[in-house]
């Protein structure tokens, strides 16, 4: 992103609680604290593939050089994908359960591109899921600097020979999100891991993801997102339990980063904090007085930064 912070777009789901609450919705902010619900509250767009249902969406920007020069030949109507939004093929409201949610599971991500967060290609599935994959949740993406590609990263049930399944993080690459590579396994933890999002600061690429066994979300970091990460320490994070879902984006005050992690065992939604000291972990957790997610309870998604262009486009042609 070229330009200068302006706005947010927020990306999410609302629950499994409502007829079509695991579908895609958005939501909107100038200071990505305050949001307000768009298109009535009512979701953006439905899917009525595969699970027919949409989860976990995340939405990202492509600035990378394969994009500049398919930009460059693009046909007036055709969508070459400036956007690219991955998503969850997931519909727990179905009514098969968690249990066969997890072990019996789509192994498909959902994409979706647009070229102006107004107008979107059909879904393509995209399967990713290893054979013994009882599940494919939580996709994210995050630009390789260093190789000049994409990594889409999710979680999955997956069981070794003899042992007992539990969830591991799984990730593909690609430069175009048209080819993509075979499937290999990203993060392993002593027990379950999911829910795992990234941001590039300064060198360094700062991961936070979702313990299974303490319900804790902890926090590591690596130059290269490849390599070894070590672990950082963080005593705000370490003091709350029952969260899930961090996602992580700049605000317009420089060096200042907001995480926001999702109440689920006191469904509660999403809790913003925030840090000017991200290297070290310190974190702030804010109030209820400053901040408001909208009226629309928000689950697992993604917070884009925007540009005003974007923002007043987006503003004018989902309020309608």
């Amino acid at each position: 992103m070229k330009e200068p912070i302006y706005g947010y777009l927020f990306v999410h789901f609302t629950g499994e609680d409502t007829e079509n609450g695991e579908q895609i919705y958005f939501s909107a902010s100038e200071d990505g604290l305050h949001f307000k619900d768009l298109n009535e509250g009512k979701p953006v767009f439905s899917y009525s593939l595969s699970e027919k249902g949409l989860r976990d969406p995340f939405l990202i920007r492509r600035e990378d050089k394969a994009f500049e020069e398919a930009w460059q030949k693009k046909e007036e109507q055709e969508i070459v994908g400036k956007y690219v939004l991955v998503a969850t093929d997931l519909r727990i409201k179905s009514g098969k359960g968690w249990h066969a949610a997890q072990y019996a599971g789509s192994r498909y991500l959902v994409i979706y591109k647009s070229d102006d967060l107004c107008h979107f290609t059909e879904p393509v599935l995209l399967e990713v899921g290893i054979p013994e994959a009882g599940c494919v949740w939580a996709p994210e993406v995050i630009f390789d600097e260093k190789r000049e590609e994409y990594l889409i990263f999710f979680a999955s049930m997956v069981a070794d020979v003899g042992a007992e399944a539990k969830q591991r993080i799984y990730a593909v690459t690609t430069k175009d999100f048209i080819h993509f590579s075979e499937t290999t396994q990203y993060l392993e933890r002593p027990t379950h891991v999911i829910d795992t999002t990234m941001i590039k600061v300064g060198e360094y690429y700062y991961r936070f993801s979702k313990n299974e066994e303490t319900k804790y979300v902890d926090m590591d970091r690596a130059m290269d997102l490849h390599g070894e990460f070590e672990a950082v320490y963080s005593e705000t994070l370490s003091q709350l339990p029952g969260v899930e879902g961090p996602e992580i984006y700049p605000l317009k005050e420089e060096g200042t980063y907001c995480l926001i992690l999702d109440q689920f065992a006191t469904h509660k939604g999403y809790l913003p904090l925030i840090t000017q000291d991200i290297e070290k972990g310190v974190f702030r957790v804010l109030s209820p007085e400053e901040y408001d997610l909208g009226k629309s309870r928000k689950r697992h998604g993604g917070v884009l930064p925007l540009t005003q262009a974007e923002y007043e486009k987006i503003l004018s042609f989902w309020k309608k």
